[in-house]
């Protein structure tokens, strides 16, 4: 976990972006990178990638830059690569069978487990190789496979209800794609998801910042 040392959110956002480039290099057989390189790669200003890895004290050298195995590993143990995350998903609609088909094959440290939903016709079913539970069992199954982190892809009108549920069952962080900003205790980290709103962000910037450079 990264609980040592404390970092800014932006810079957390930003690790499993360059873990995914370095690995990309490491496959690719590239033993060191500096951080213009970096930047011209994942789209963070160089000062911004050295100040990142600064938090975790001296990660390069001066005129070198970053050995890539040696940077890989150290990201692999600050991001938990090491070790297999389940996740749960509530609701199997659209939304949530795209994410159950992607089921983070790219990561190999996460997996959806177990999927919850009300439809009689998918309860006791396996798709995508995962088991399908009834919404009504969410509590116990998450509580006895010990799953801390769940995906939120029911209506709206439900999200409330059944993200006091996952608040019950014990789940420590949830992926919310509802557009309902739902309500929980301060040790539970929500993260949200609205596909609309960067969409109209997206179109925005488009029409009115189409001749300058998008910062």
């Amino acid at each position: 976990m990264m609980n040592d040392p404390i970092i800014p959110k932006a810079t957390a956002k930003r690790l499993p972006i360059y873990y995914r480039y370095l690995k990309f290099l490491l496959d690719a057989g590239k033993t060191r990178v500096s951080s213009t390189e970096l930047s011209d790669a994942v789209k963070f200003d160089a000062a911004t990638i050295r100040r990142d890895f600064s938090y975790f004290g001296a990660l390069g050298k001066r005129g070198y830059g970053y050995d890539v195995a040696s940077l890989l590993d150290f990201f692999s143990k600050i991001l938990n690569q090491d070790t297999l995350t389940n996740v749960a998903l509530v609701g199997l609609g659209n939304l949530g069978q795209a994410l159950l088909n992607f089921n983070f094959h790219k990561n190999s440290n996460m997996r959806v487990s177990a999927v919850f939903d009300i439809d009689s016709e998918l309860i006791n079913t396996i798709q995508a190789g995962v088991p399908v539970y009834d919404i009504a069992d969410l509590v116990n199954q998450i509580h006895d496979q010990r799953i801390e982190i769940a995906i939120l892809t029911v209506p709206q009108a439900n999200a409330q209800e059944i993200t006091d549920k996952l608040v019950q069952a014990g789940i420590k962080g949830i992926l919310n794609f509802t557009p309902l900003r739902v309500t929980v205790p301060s040790n539970v980290r929500v993260q949200n998801v609205d596909l609309t709103n960067e969409l109209q962000t997206l179109i925005y910037f488009i029409e009115n910042y189409a001749d300058n450079e998008i910062k």
